[in-house]
């Protein structure tokens, strides 16, 4: 296993830059005294926060055109988790590890469960996966081409319902308590099936495993208007997603990507109506330029990313509530866990300026139709830079005040790719 990003080791190569931090964030803390603002509540809702890392996340993505591993990619589950922990060493804010089935499939749970736990990390929502043909789903005498819960063939729908009760069952082993469901099934082609009846047997399908699901778990159905279905999607959107958490059962949730909206979308306001009927479930970070691009969380859109985490505090009545988190991004150029650290620290950044905004203020304006004042009160907070506040919280966790820095000076991507290789040659050649 390659070497950890051990807390000492951090602070070793940290040395040079504490006396200017301890200088920033002294400089910022008098700044937000002068505006009332408890600076020692905001740190400590920062370092509170813990956002899960995907496993898929930990290696390079690609594209319909090919594919370019780095070296040091991990080459099993427990490969993943080691990543995740170095990720966390440097950010504080990784803790728990989201699997993906049949891609993450351990022969021996419990052992991948000591593993976790000796990293200091836990299993965050299982990911079932009804979009790809796998021997260990279909069996190989049905395909999902055609949809799974949605299916016309009760066989098909069966083993759909089969896989996702397997991928609960495989969380209950390993300490999860959360399955997130993203269905492919729609169509393609006008005609091609009754949106009604595709609807109502995903319904039904949805509230099967639901009654599978153990006390205390937690049903997320997971929305994305097109891709693969080019034509329509069965659960295309917030308002779909809610009428199937509906139908599943109580302990079901919706969960927002911010890629799965269409272009113009104000994601903000659907957060703010699930939060309000008591169905927000969770959220896969990231961000997009076209579409579900899985682009690094708040490198295009930054402001949007504030607002969403506004509405979240607002929900929280003034802290994040307790719901899943995740990023959820490809990496198709950046070496993965860079931009995972990144990812992870532009929602640290946005939660601080969050926490700034003055929600008194801020209502009165609302109530006095004060558009112009509602808007500055915004900007104060937003344009406010808080990395000074962020670095302290991860300071306090043992974590990096720079997480990317760290990481590169450690040495342990070098590390890594001298034990596991320097990956496969790339597709398409």
């Amino acid at each position: 296993m390659a070497t950890r990003i051990t807390p000492e080791r951090i602070v070793e190569l940290e040395a040079g830059g504490a006396a200017a931090h301890v200088a920033d964030l002294a400089s910022l803390g008098e700044q937000l005294d002068r505006r009332g603002i408890d600076v020692e509540a905001v740190i400590a809702e920062v370092a509170a926060f813990s956002v899960a890392a995907p496993s898929w996340a930990v290696g390079t993505g690609g594209t319909r055109f090919g594919r370019f591993p780095g070296g040091g990619e991990p080459r099993s589950t427990e490969e993943k988790l080691d990543d995740v922990a170095a990720l966390n060493a440097v950010t504080g804010a990784n803790r728990t590890i989201s699997l993906h089935v049949p891609w993450d499939d351990p022969a021996d749970p419990a052992a991948l469960r000591i593993h976790a736990e000796e990293l200091g990390l836990a299993f965050d929502a299982m990911n079932s996966n009804t979009f790809q043909d796998h021997p260990s789903t279909t069996g190989g005498d049905v395909s999902f081409k055609h949809g799974s819960f949605a299916h016309a063939d009760p066989r098909v729908r069966e083993r759909a319902l089969e896989h996702n009760r397997y991928v609960v069952d495989l969380g209950v082993a390993l300490g999860s308590t959360a399955i997130t469901v993203w269905l492919a099934d729609g169509t393609n082609h006008p005609g091609q099936a009754d949106f009604r009846r595709q609807f109502e047997r995903v319904a039904e399908g949805l509230a099967e495993l639901h009654g599978h699901l153990p006390d205390g778990w937690t049903l997320l159905t997971e929305h994305k208007p097109f891709e693969p279905a080019s034509y329509s999607t069965v659960n295309a959107d917030w308002g779909t997603s809610l009428l199937l958490a509906r139908a599943a059962g109580p302990n079901a949730r919706c969960l927002v990507d911010l890629g799965h909206h269409l272009p113009g979308t104000n994601i903000e306001q659907v957060v703010s109506r699930l939060a309000m009927v008591g169905r927000l479930g969770g959220f896969h970070f990231n961000d997009s330029k076209y579409g579900d691009d899985d682009l690094t969380v708040g490198s295009v859109n930054p402001y949007q990313l504030f607002l969403i985490l506004l509405e979240l505090v607002a929900h929280g009545g003034g802290a994040l509530p307790p719901l899943r988190y995740m990023i959820d991004e490809s990496h198709n150029v950046k070496d993965p866990l860079e931009d995972l650290a990144q990812a992870t620290d532009q929602l640290q950044v946005a939660l601080a300026q969050a926490l700034l905004v003055d929600r008194a203020a801020l209502a009165a304006a609302q109530d006095g139709n004060d558009a112009a004042g509602a808007a500055e009160i915004l900007q104060a907070a937003y344009r406010t830079d808080v990395r000074p506040i962020v670095a302290e919280a991860r300071s306090r966790n043992g974590a990096a005040r720079d997480p990317l820095g760290v990481l590169r000076r450690s040495g342990y991507r070098a590390a890594t790719a001298a034990e596991r290789g320097s990956g496969l040659a790339a597709t398409g050649l």
